[in-house]
């Protein structure tokens, strides 16, 4: 565990041979869907900066995750990763194989959201600082349900539910979440892209459900110049949570991605 970062970890002990970056206001216990269905590989799953329960502390920007990240790879020199990142993971997993290549053996970009219109991402911060809470669980739930969680296992919903729902001071509830953290992020959504190092085997996803997209034409032409054959561009007939949409297809890809190495 790094200084601000709580690393959840699944698998057998001993270096992690996966690095699990999830979503904005998300946490790292998601990745532990995915572990099942890789037995006998290790999973490091942090929870971001101002998410979970790691350090909430400013500043809260890619660049202060992404030095988070290579301490946490610093602490097992000699094995390189295949990083799952999720949306806002996915734009952190390209920073990090580009200040770590010799440590990133791989990545599996699931959704992924950068390099975003800074507009949008205005609307976006506004709607939820205006509505960053809920009067019950029930809400905070159905939100989910109606918006990019509409094809998730109800279980994983309420395990979901379970860890990051928080009770409030004055009684309603809210994610594990730093609220002034989010209005952060949500602005480092609108930053260019930095792409892998060439030669960086990398398959990215794409959610044809999610509307309006994440992934922009400029992030696909961007990765398949610079990466050329060490390119592949997938999609998938699911919302934006593609990791709990469709474990079956994500653990098949991070297993071609580690055995590829």
């Amino acid at each position: 565990m790094t200084a601000k970062l709580h690393v959840h970890r699944y698998g057998p002990s001993g270096p992690a041979r996966i690095l699990g970056l999830h979503g904005l206001t998300g946490h790292g216990q998601r990745w532990q869907h995915l572990s099942g269905f890789l037995p006998g590989i290790g999973i490091a799953a942090p929870d971001l900066v101002g998410h979970g329960r790691s350090s909430w502390a400013a500043p809260w920007t890619i660049d202060a995750n992404v030095a988070e990240l290579t301490a946490l790879l610093d602490q097992q020199p000699d094995t390189a990763v295949v990083i799952v990142g999720h949306s806002f993971g996915g734009g952190l997993a390209m920073h990090l194989s580009a200040v770590r290549p010799a440590q990133v053996a791989g990545l599996l970009l699931l959704d992924p959201a950068v390099g975003l219109d800074g507009g949008w991402m205005r609307e976006i911060a506004e709607a939820m600082l205006s509505s960053p809470d809920y009067p019950d669980a029930e809400e905070a739930r159905m939100e989910k349900v109606h918006g990019s969680w509409s094809d998730v296992d109800p279980a994983l919903l309420d395990a979901e539910v379970d860890e990051h729902l928080i009770a409030l001071p004055g009684g309603r509830y809210g994610w594990r979440v730093s609220l002034p953290a989010m209005m952060s992020y949500w602005s480092e959504l609108a930053r260019d892209a930095v792409l892998p190092p060439a030669k960086t085997r990398t398959v990215l996803v794409r959610a044809k459900r999610t509307s309006p997209p994440y992934v922009t034409d400029n992030l696909i032409a961007g990765l398949a110049d610079r990466l050329g054959p060490d390119f592949r561009l997938l999609d998938f007939d699911c919302n934006h949570m593609v990791p709990y949409a469709k474990p079956d297809e994500v653990a098949a890809l991070t297993r071609e991605l580690l055995e590829a190495r």
